[in-house]
């Protein structure tokens, strides 16, 4: 192996190999502590020291890094203090997770350190998004993110290299090209020569590394880290380089050839930095002996004191209060002053409103910029925001609902918008696995709101029609609000805006342009998680939510039924004070929703009413709701498929029990 020190000092070489030395030190103690029984599991980097290391240190302390498995070095290097570390592996409270992730799936804004999770790709985009925060604030900061030969056959890799090109954000994207996605060589993972030759095909810089060459990884990743601070672009990285262990230890080797094994043996990033450094006389055996010694008696103290960390401990409310971010912000009342609007209105100008608020509010979408979105609510918002603020996507939703995610990391808001809320499937992984499990995992707040058009009744068929809620209310951390009216959905959505926390707006396009009302001219908000009373009654208790809170006022309109009629305008949290209290007074309920019935948010609904309320119920709970079916396009058959002309007839029954 060829070693180029170029103007590095006799230090920096030293303190380098020193660098690439302690993880693997760290690394052969965990495999003794795993046959131990002292750990539960590994992710061995043995031989992949020098990208973890060189690429860390040729970033500053302030630019984020995002790691995976295999890149301990990155954490070493970064100076975190290994009994962290250590109870971090153990699930013990000096780690970063409070017991609740293992491993590296962890982050710490201290230390500039973005976590992964299990479903790798969406780390990518998390990326674009740090780089487009570092962008927009004129910063001139890197950012490097790791993944695997395996993980550049995501669709997130492909997505967020993309939006990283079009947008010309400074990342690097580091791909530990090691041969295996645990056992699939990369013969049977991807068809073109290198994985680096990707980059032609999105506009992109792209270089191929020896990934065991210390002095080759850090002075190109250095080199090229300079650039993108003062050239904003993102640049593709290939290392090449090899496992020497498992995927993980339990997986083995025994799919590698021994031929394969025995020459990337002889390619030990340590071993050869070492024997260049004493040939060159920079570094003595005995002074190499020394650092080992040091090393491990450090390990074994941080291990010791470790070890004696009593287990975690923790309670029911403990583990619930950290779902979400305790997020308080000062109620804004309404002003006097009123104009009468449409729910599209009200929902731009909330939105708006808080753009002029915020002036750290980045707003996404496709076709949202120039276009104003295929809805117009952003039309305007060019003018005055600017393309910076407001900003087409291409279509990649997964990409952008971490991206997103990756813009709150670094100290910024994001509003994105789903052109249509079925289209919300195509980023379901980020949304529930990501954004809301961030505070839960590492303390993360992810106050990503995502706008969702939604709903039937305006023929628009199976894949522009559905009202989805129930995908995420089964979700902890997610808050989903779905307003029926103009006032509740700009006061609403000023909140989710203010809130900490990952929120799903759900927007009805039925209601877009058919519903007005008085709203407040000026800047306000609504608390979440409160329902609205809309009717006052004795007889039975009306639960609805969107477009269904319409159905239902028509028709009591149409019969003499004296009801409670509550608009949830908030599904997760829920209103169960109202709700209870209603039932207690009336005795019988009725929940109307959009969404068919099974596994759906009036299943839970009356599932609590039955658990809390039963000795004041005298009927069965009753839910209305669309067939089970997907929905159809033709206007007859969507009238067949929707509740509203069959709950008139399901409300007199309840009476009538």
């Amino acid at each position: 192996m060829l070693y180029n020190r170029a103007s590095l000092t006799n230090e920096e070489l030293i303190k380098l190999y020193k660098q690439m030395l302690l993880p693997r030190l760290i690394e052969e103690k965990m495999l003794i502590l795993l046959r131990q029984g002292k750990i539960s599991k590994w992710f061995s980097g043995i031989g992949q020291e020098a990208i973890s290391v060189g690429v860390t240190s040729a970033l500053t302390h302030d630019e984020y890094i995002l790691p995976m498995h295999r890149n301990l070095g990155v954490f070493t290097t970064r100076e975190i203090p290994l009994y962290r570390l250590f109870s971090q592996w153990q699930g013990k409270a000096n780690g970063f997770t409070k017991g609740r992730d293992r491993s590296f799936h962890f982050g710490t804004q201290e230390y500039k350190i973005v976590g992964m999770i299990s479903h790798l790709g969406p780390q990518l985009g998390i990326a674009d998004g740090i780089a487009l925060a570092n962008k927009l604030r004129k910063d001139k900061k890197a950012c490097a993110v790791f993944t695997g030969d395996g993980g550049t056959s995501e669709g997130d890799f492909h997505e967020a290299l993309n939006v990283a090109s079009v947008w010309n954000l400074p990342v690097l994207f580091c791909v530990e090209n090691n041969g295996y996605g645990l056992s699939t060589p990369t013969s049977e993972q991807y068809n073109c020569e290198h994985i680096a030759d990707r980059g032609i095909g999105y506009g992109m810089e792209s270089h191929i590394i020896d990934g065991n060459n210390i002095l080759e990884v850090y002075t190109k990743v250095s080199e090229l880290a300079e650039s993108i601070r003062e050239n904003p672009r993102p640049i593709l990285l290939e290392f090449k380089t090899f496992r020497m262990r498992g995927h993980e230890e339990a997986s083995g080797t025994k799919y590698v050839p021994d031929q394969l094994m025995e020459e990337w043996a002889v390619k030990d990033p340590i071993d050869n930095y070492r024997n260049f450094l004493i040939e060159e006389k920079i570094l003595t055996p005995e002074e190499d002996e020394k650092f080992k010694d040091e090393f491990k008696n450090t390990i074994q103290e941080h291990l010791n004191a470790t070890f004696e960390e009593a287990p975690i401990t923790s309670s029911i409310e403990n583990e619930l209060n950290d779902v979400y971010k305790i997020s308080s912000p000062t109620t804004i009342a309404p002003n006097s002053t009123t104009q009468n609007i449409r729910l599209i209105d009200a929902i731009s100008e909330g939105l708006r409103q808080s753009m002029e608020r915020y002036d750290d509010l980045v707003v996404m979408g496709q076709d949202v910029a120039e276009y104003g979105g295929v809805f117009k609510i952003t039309e305007g918002f060019i003018e005055a925001f600017g393309k910076d603020r407001v900003r087409n996507t291409p279509i990649c939703e997964s990409a952008i609902v971490s991206l997103a995610y990756g813009l709150v990391v670094n100290g910024m808001k994001a509003v994105m918008e789903m052109q249509f809320a079925d289209f919300v499937s195509t980023g379901f992984n980020p949304i529930v696995n990501l954004l809301a499990k961030s505070h839960y995992r590492w303390n993360q707040e992810a106050d990503v709101v995502i706008r969702m058009p939604c709903g039937a009744g305006v023929g628009a068929g199976p894949f522009h029609s559905q009202t989805n809620e129930a995908w995420f209310t089964k979700t902890p951390g997610l808050k989903v609000i779905y307003p029926a009216f103009p006032y509740d959905a700009k006061g609403l959505l000023t909140a989710a805006i203010n809130d900490l926390n990952p929120v799903l707006f759900f927007e009805h396009k039925g209601l877009y342009r058919s519903t007005y009302q008085e709203v407040p001219t000026d800047y306000y908000t609504l608390p979440l998680g409160k329902a609205s009373l809309l009717k006052e009654g004795n007889e039975v208790t009306i639960i609805s939510f969107g477009a269904a809170v319409h159905w239902a006022l028509e028709t009591l309109e149409q019969v003499s039924v004296s009801a409670d009629l509550i608009d949830l305008r908030s599904l997760q949290p829920l209103d169960t004070e109202t709700i209870y209290n209603s039932v207690k007074k009336t005795g019988k309920v009725i929940i109307l929703q959009e969404d068919s019935l099974f596994g759906s948010v009036s299943s839970d609904i009356s599932s609590l009413i039955m658990e809390n309320c039963f000795e004041y119920l005298d009927a069965p709970v009753k839910r209305v709701a669309s067939i089970e079916t997907p929905i159809p396009f033709a206007g007859n058959l969507e009238k067949e498929y929707l509740p509203k002309n069959r709950f008139k007839e399901e409300l007199l029954q309840l009476i009538a029990y």
